[in-house]
């Protein structure tokens, strides 16, 4: 008959595993180590039954209890596994961090896979200790002959030990729940987390509460959990709608995912899951991807940058790999070897994906580009060896709604000895630009996302002689009429004319004057900007508001288009003494609208330019009445 009382033993060489271990950022992480450690007692139990050292019943079901009192303040997990004799109690309760699934690993090393073993440190059970006054444990082992036990502490170095009735093989621990922990015995609470942690765990998770809600009806039992998760299944057995309402099941996004990918590998390493590039609603979704790390199906960890690449943070999926420890600290992740070749394998098979699907389906990838482009351009400038498997998959949209790579783009430049790729960032602003360049056959690629500003500077340092000019930038040396040109003297005489009326319509000293012929006779004037002024800025603005953007303006230059006529009857108008008011409200007026083309005006230039408005309409209805 067992009746003891003693001290706990604890390991002196592992005081400091166990000061990490009650310094769990989360604190629900005590029901993972608790039904962790159920979970291996049941991997335990099937290990020596296939190895012939252990009996079960023919209609053996695996199963773990999540067990609520509210009336008692009590919180229990229940497991039909290995159980444990009074000595085992005794070896791995009584002494802290004296670990029994290592033990059992050592004890049947080469008999047995090791990794279905969850426990390494033999400190889970001891986690409970965070939200609880008294912790007990029932158990019976699977020896034949074995007496159940009963063993309990309060926390402190004491315990107690006694027979127990426990009458089936298996284990319960029961937690008396302190004051703070309340919250514990909320079952709709509780079923979120165990959902978090073991959505996938191979054997079934039943939640019950005391009194049974159902008490008197005909009792039917689910299991809260999905034991065959979809990325165990070989890739070929699944379906779409499959692939589909598993993403919905995990994600709960009802948006259904544009594609995926399923990893399903055994050597050199263990590895499956499933990764998907989720339909993004709007730019900043880019943010919100979630990759959920899990090892033997019990969930570790989301986004853990050490193991999965930054630049697939942004995309939705699961992995498991058993391979890697449940309590990994980050130091062993960042020097890990292995963990570096999981890493690097990863970003490979989302690679061999994209050119997949890119030479299989042109017109499908076209399709996907518009959601997936923030995350194949971060992946270029994060990973070198991503880049180097994509540089040639990365595609445009152009003005003309066509998509195009890098070399379909520069095609017609083919001989130039520098290329220019000229790119929009602001289909709204920019539309006047886009109008000119349409009506020249010409075409630009389209780059406004808030990441492009980045990309575009990434793209010039890996090309050789190809820069990237806003359509705005440098318009004039796309659409210029040289046929037009006027003679060298002609030209200077012309701009030193221009210069001197435009600065002094526009009331500005210091404004750029630019004349050029150019193809498009309708127009008189436009704004071009500095391409360099302007991405100094655009990238300013990705530090939020630490940088004011305004403190950084952008060099303009106002292009005088000599093709309209407009333009030289103004400068006539202005060598007039009689007429040089006419030809300084004409020039204001024309460079305001050049500014209008390209942005809008502030509230006191707009009212200024709706007054302007107003007398041109007066002065031509006073000139018609004059001449009538």
């Amino acid at each position: 008959m067992i009746q003891e009382k003693g001290s706990l033993s604890i390991h002196t060489e592992n005081i400091f595993p166990i000061i990490k271990k009650w310094l769990y950022s989360e604190k629900d992480i005590f029901i993972r180590e608790l039904i962790s450690n159920s979970a291996d007692a049941i991997s335990k139990l099937k290990k020596l039954a296939a190895m012939g050292e252990a009996r079960l019943e023919d209609d053996f079901r695996p199963r773990i209890e999540v067990i609520v009192d509210k009336e008692k303040q009590t919180l229990s997990i229940n497991d039909n596994g290995i159980g444990m004799t009074d000595e085992e109690v005794r070896k791995y309760i009584n002494q802290i961090a004296f670990s029994g699934a290592k033990d059992f690993i050592e004890k049947y090393h080469g008999k047995t896979d090791d990794q279905q073993i969850i426990g390494h440190f033999g400190l889970g059970f001891y986690s409970s200790f965070m939200v609880s006054d008294r912790v007990s444990i029932d158990t019976l082992s699977y020896r034949e002959g074995a007496e159940a036990v009963h063993w309990e502490s309060s926390g402190d170095t004491e315990y107690a030990m006694e027979p127990s009735d426990r009458r089936e093989r298996g284990t319960l621990v029961t937690l008396k729940l302190d004051k703070d922990s309340q919250e514990f015995l909320d079952t709709w609470k509780l079923r979120e987390i165990v959902k978090k942690y073991f959505e996938f765990l191979p054997y079934e998770i039943f939640l019950k509460e005391i009194p049974e809600k159902d008490q008197g009806k005909e009792k039917t039992e689910t299991p809260i959990n999905d034991t065959n998760p979809l990325w165990l299944k070989n890739p070929k057995d699944c379906t779409d709608e499959e692939y589909r309402k598993f993403y919905h099941q995990v994600f709960t996004d009802f948006n259904d995912p544009l594609f995926w990918i399923h990893i399903n590998m055994d050597y050199p390493f263990n590895m499956k899951g499933i990764i998907y590039f989720p339909r993004l609603r709007h730019e900043f979704d880019t943010v919100q991807g979630k990759i959920k790390l899990y090892y033997n199906q019990v969930f570790v960890a989301d986004n853990i940058k050490e193991v999965i690449p930054e630049f697939l943070l942004m995309l939705k999926g699961c992995l498991d790999c058993p391979d890697l420890p449940l309590n990994v600290s980050r130091s062993f992740l960042q020097n890990e070897g292995y963990v570096q070749k999981i890493s690097a394998h990863i970003t490979k098979k989302v690679a061999d994906k994209l050119q997949l699907l890119f030479k299989k389906d042109r017109e499908g990838y076209n399709k996907y580009w518009d959601d997936i482009h923030p995350f194949v351009k971060f992946g270029c400038m994060r990973e070198d060896k991503f880049y180097d498997r994509v540089s040639d998959i990365i595609v445009y949209k152009t003005i003309h709604d066509k998509y195009v790579t890098l070399d379909e783009y520069l095609e017609p430049q083919k001989g130039k000895e520098e290329k220019r790729v000229y790119y929009v960032s602001d289909t709204r602003q920019q539309a006047q630009y886009i109008k000119m360049f349409k009506d020249n056959n010409l075409d630009a690629v389209i780059l406004n996302s808030l990441i492009d500003p980045h990309f575009i500077g990434f793209m010039e340092s890996r090309l050789d002689k190809v820069k990237f000019v806003c359509i705005d930038a440098d318009i004039a040396g796309a659409i210029r009429d040289e046929g037009r040109e006027p003679e060298e003297k002609e030209k200077k005489d012309l701009l030193e004319k221009a210069e001197k009326l435009f600065r002094e319509a526009a009331s500005r000293d210091n404004l750029k004057v630019s004349v050029e012929s150019l193809k498009n006779e309708t127009m008189p004037a436009i704004i071009l900007l500095d391409e360099q002024s302007r991405r100094f800025r655009e990238m300013s603005k990705t530090f939020g508001n630490t940088i004011n953007p305004d403190l950084f303006p952008v060099e303009e230059t106002l292009v005088l288009n000599l093709s309209n006529p407009l333009i030289r009857d103004i400068i006539r108008l202005y060598e007039d003494q009689d007429k040089k008011s006419d030809a300084l409200f004409a020039a204001g007026y024309v460079y305001d609208l050049a500014v209008l083309n390209h942005k809008q005006l502030d509230p006191e230039r707009m009212a200024k330019f709706i007054e302007k408005s107003n007398e041109l309409l007066r002065r031509m209805t006073k000139t018609e009445a004059q001449s009538a």
